[in-house]
């Protein structure tokens, strides 16, 4: 096997991959890429066993066709330390070791069999979408913060992707906050519920690009698969059956808060500073046309602040942790921001002024 590339187009494909190399493995081969070229095609194969990920890269200049695994990390670090414009020669004449040539750098890397290499099986399931990459992207990204983490819950450690007619749905949980976004897309039949790993789902959303290029989503019973212009994205899928979520979310309450996202963002991130570090709460105030935020510590310091909002409904007084607020705030892309409560101890329903098609649940805590 042998073939020439620029250093860029090789750098990117291997950053892209190298997050589902594990540090700790159980198999030798797991540390390493899987390097396949045929006519002239490249492509560089990643996997933990749980996620597999193919980056395919066209090669400019004739190549001789071949299969071996490399060090992944290793050959990594080579192409990072190589200068911009340099072109790298890889090649094999035993099963052994690979030879990486650039200019006058020359390393020489240990192999092993390319047979010894896991590889999911090609049929994954029934369920075909299409979603663009910018589409999928922003629903990942308004709902991967509430996932939990490593809860004993394990399905709660993941996310749930819905197919339903023309519309897929995200919704994660940690038990005491939610989110719910939601896209429309091509091709769905049914009503399809898969649940997706934390660590796919962090590697999915590195590999997104905010345009309206197609993903194609499979899903079946064990794995999704997520086909891009240059990558293959697979991952297994985690077993168990997910809270049903809309018991969860609260009917929208009388009590209702309309306030600026950034202004409302800045007085919680100030009061935090002096909330107690292990609960992080705050307490806040529904006046007419006024919130007032407070929080203490055991140290006995306290924060107070008070903000001109747009309120309607009776006076409450609710905790909430400041965190979960704050992420919610972060998630959403309006200017406005609208809360509703029932009462004193309800759930506080959060979405976009004026959008709802993303929602968002945070539960209050006592104080």
């Amino acid at each position: 096997m042998k073939f020439v590339i620029q250093r860029e187009t090789l750098l990117k494909p291997l950053q892209a991959i190298i997050g589902v190399v594990e540090k700790r493995h159980t198999m030798a081969v797991l540390a390493n890429i899987l390097i396949d070229v045929k006519g002239q095609e490249l492509r560089l194969t990643a996997t933990d066993l749980e996620i597999e990920m193919i980056s395919m890269v066209s090669l400019s200049q004739p190549a001789e066709d071949g299969v071996i695994t490399v060090p992944a990390r290793k050959i990594l670090d080579i192409c990072r330390s190589l200068p911009d414009s340099a072109l790298v020669e890889i090649s094999s004449e035993s099963a052994n070791k690979v030879t990486v040539k650039s200019g006058r750098s020359r390393f020489s890397l240990a192999s092993l069999p390319a047979e010894n290499f896991p590889s999911i099986d090609g049929n994954i399931g029934e369920t075909h979408v299409k979603v663009s990459q910018k589409a999928f992207s922003g629903l990942l990204k308004h709902t991967y913060f509430a996932m939990a983490q490593q809860d004993v819950r394990y399905f709660l450690n993941g996310m749930l992707l819905e197919v339903s007619e023309h519309n897929l749905r995200a919704v994660a949980t940690d038990g005491h906050r939610l989110a719910m976004a939601n896209e429309t897309v091509h091709g769905s039949v049914g009503v399809t519920q898969v649940i997706i790993p934390r660590k796919a789902i962090v590697e999915l959303m590195r590999l997104m690009e905010p345009t309206d290029e197609l993903i194609e989503l499979t899903m079946g019973t064990s794995h999704i698969r997520a086909v891009l212009p240059q990558f293959t994205f697979t991952s297994k899928l985690l077993d168990g059956r997910y809270p049903d979520y809309n018991r969860v979310i609260p009917s929208p309450g009388a009590n209702i808060l309309l306030a600026s996202k950034d202004i409302l963002k800045s007085a919680l991130s100030r009061t935090a500073i002096l909330s107690n570090e292990k609960y992080r709460g705050v307490r806040l105030q529904f006046e007419e046309k006024l919130l007032k935020l407070m929080a203490n510590n055991p140290e006995q310091e306290e924060a107070q602040d008070e903000l001109e909002v747009n309120y309607t409904g009776k006076d409450l007084e609710i905790g909430f942790n400041v965190s979960y607020l704050l992420d919610v705030l972060n998630a959403i892309d309006g200017e406005a921001v609208k809360i509703s409560l029932a009462n004193a101890n309800s759930s506080a329903l959060i979405h976009d002024r004026d959008n709802d098609k993303n929602v968002y649940v945070v539960m209050p805590i006592r104080l």
